[in-house]
C-alpha cells in the first residue's frame, strides 16, 4: 500500500514545487568496471557488443545475477543491461564471470568511452558491425579523445532512423550508399563513405573536446552547439527530417520484439529466452528474440501492443535508490489501466527523471507527496502537488471527463 499523502486541488498550479532535498547529479553512468553505489548495493552495467547477447552469454549472465546480484536484471534506455544489489564482497567474482563471458572491456576508461547506442534492427549488410568495430578500436586507442561519461554515439543505419529520440551526441545514419555523420542538435552533417564513418565521428568528437565541450568532466554536444559553430566539414549536408517512430512489441524484420514491465528481466526468464534465440537489447527496454516469429508464452513478457504495462515508465524508486523520495513502481502499476489509449505516464522518484527524459504525464515523488505534471518532464513546473494515489486517480478521471488529453 502506498503511503497516503495530503491532496492539493488539481486546479492549483504553483510556480515551483515545495522545498525538498535536491537529488545528487552523479554526472556519469555506471559500468561493469566502474559500478555505482545505490541503496540496494552496487549497480553494475553491462554493455554487450552490438547490443547483442549470444545464448551462452545470456545463460551465463542469468547465472551470475542469481549468484551475485538481485535475480532481476534491468534493461536501460541506452540498450544496456544492469545488475543491482551487488555486494562489494561479491563484486570481484562477478567481474571474473563477466570477463569469462566476453562482456568486459579492458579498462574502465575504455568502457566509459565505448558508449554506443545501436539500432536493434541492424543487419550484417548495412555496415553496422564494421563501423561499430572501427569506433570501438578508435575509442580504445591511447590517443582517443577524453569524453564525458554520458557522451555517446548512435549508430542508426537502417532505411529509416529509429534512434532520434535516444540519448546520443554524435549520430551516424544512412544516406543512400553513404553515412551521414552529424552532431546531435545540428541540422547539417558530413556525408562520407562507410569506411570513413568511424574516423569522421572521432574527428567530430575531437572537435567537441578542443572547442571546450567538456567542463568539469561533463558536457553534451547539443549544449556546445549553442555557443560554437561546427567545422566546415560538418555543414555540407542537411540532416533529413524523420517521421517520429512509435516502437512497441510485435514482429520485426530482425525477430520478435517483447517487452518487460519497467524493463525488469528476471534471471529465470533470461535463462528461458537464451534457450530459444540470440537476444538483442533495445533502447525501449525491450528485447528482440532474433529470428523468432512468435513470442514464447512466458508471463513476464509483454507481447501485445495494447498491454497497459507499456504505457508506464518508472525508475527504481525508494528504497532501492537512495535519492528517491518515494516508491514508484507500485504507483505506476496502479495508474497503467487508468491511462487513455495512446497516453503514457512516467513516475520518478526524484526530479532527475532517470527512467524517461521526454515530455509526458509525469509524477515526481517528494517529501510532501507526488507532484503531477500533466505534460512535461520531472523538472517541469507541477500542475498539482501533494497528491496521493487516490488524488492522482481523481485527477486523471477529471481530465478524462472535462478536458481529455489530445
Amino acid at each position: 500500500m502506498l503511503e497516503s499523502y495530503r491532496r492539493v486541488s488539481p486546479r492549483a498550479k504553483p510556480s515551483f514545487p515545495p522545498t525538498a532535498s535536491e537529488p545528487r547529479i552523479q554526472g556519469w553512468c555506471p559500468g561493469a568496471l566502474r559500478p555505482m553505489p545505490s541503496g540496494d548495493g552496487l549497480v553494475v552495467r553491462v554493455r554487450p557488443t552490438l547490443g547483442c547477447l549470444t545464448p551462452m552469454q545470456a545463460q551465463g549472465l542469468a547465472g551470475l545475477a542469481q549468484q551475485y546480484a538481485s535475480p532481476v536484471l534491468e534493461l536501460t534506455s541506452r540498450a544496456n543491461l544492469q545488475l543491482r544489489g551487488v555486494c562489494p564482497d561479491s563484486y570481484p567474482a562477478l567481474i571474473n564471470g563477466l570477463r569469462s563471458l566476453g562482456l568486459l572491456d579492458e579498462r574502465a576508461d575504455i568502457e566509459a568511452r565505448r558508449n554506443l547506442l545501436i539500432s536493434p534492427f541492424w543487419t550484417d549488410s548495412d555496415g553496422t558491425p564494421a563501423i561499430c568495430e572501427a569506433l570501438t578500436i578508435a575509442l580504445a586507442a591511447p590517443d582517443a579523445p577524453t569524453l564525458p561519461s554520458k557522451f555517446g554515439f548512435a549508430i542508426d543505419l537502417g532505411a529509416q532512423p529509429v534512434l532520434r529520440a535516444g540519448s546520443a551526441d554524435i549520430r551516424l545514419e544512412r544516406m543512400g550508399d553513404q553515412v551521414l555523420v552529424y552532431a546531435d542538435g545540428a541540422n547539417t552533417g558530413a556525408c562520407v563513405d562507410p569506411a570513413q564513418a568511424a574516423q569522421s565521428a572521432i574527428e567530430l568528437a575531437r572537435w567537441f573536446v578542443a572547442s571546450g565541450g567538456v567542463v568539469n568532466g561533463r558536457g553534451r554536444m547539443a549544449s556546445l552547439l549553442q555557443r560554437q559553430a561546427l567545422p566546415a566539414k560538418f555543414t555540407g549536408t542537411l540532416v533529413p527530417k524523420a517521421t517520429a517512430q512509435a516502437f512497441t512489441v510485435g514482429p520485426s524484420a530482425t525477430g520478435r520484439v517483447v517487452g518487460l514491465e519497467f524493463g525488469q528481466l528476471p534471471a529465470e526468464t533470461l535463462h528461458q529466452l537464451a534457450a530459444l534465440a540470440p537476444l538483442r537489447i533495445t533502447p525501449w527496454r525491450s528485447l528482440v528474440l532474433e529470428g523468432l516469429n512468435t513470442a514464447p508464452n512466458l508471463p513476464e513478457l509483454i507481447s501485445r501492443p495494447d498491454d497497459a504495462r507499456l504505457r508506464v515508465m518508472a525508475c527504481t524508486g525508494a528504497p532501492g535508490c537512495t535519492q528517491a523520495l518515494g516508491p514508484t513502481r507500485a504507483l505506476a502499476r496502479l495508474l497503467a489501466p487508468l491511462l487513455p489509449a495512446g497516453r503514457t505516464a512516467h513516475v520518478s522518484g526524484c526530479t532527475k527523471g532517470c527512467a524517461h527524459h521526454g515530455a509526458t504525464l509525469t509524477l515526481v515523488a517528494s517529501d510532501a507527496g507526488y507532484h503531477l505534471i500533466d505534460h512535461g518532464t520531472a523538472q517541469s513546473t507541477p500542475d498539482a502537488t501533494g497528491l496521493d494515489a487516490a488524488g492522482i486517480a481523481a485527477y486523471l478521471e477529471q481530465q478524462r471527463l472535462h478536458a481529455p488529453y489530445v
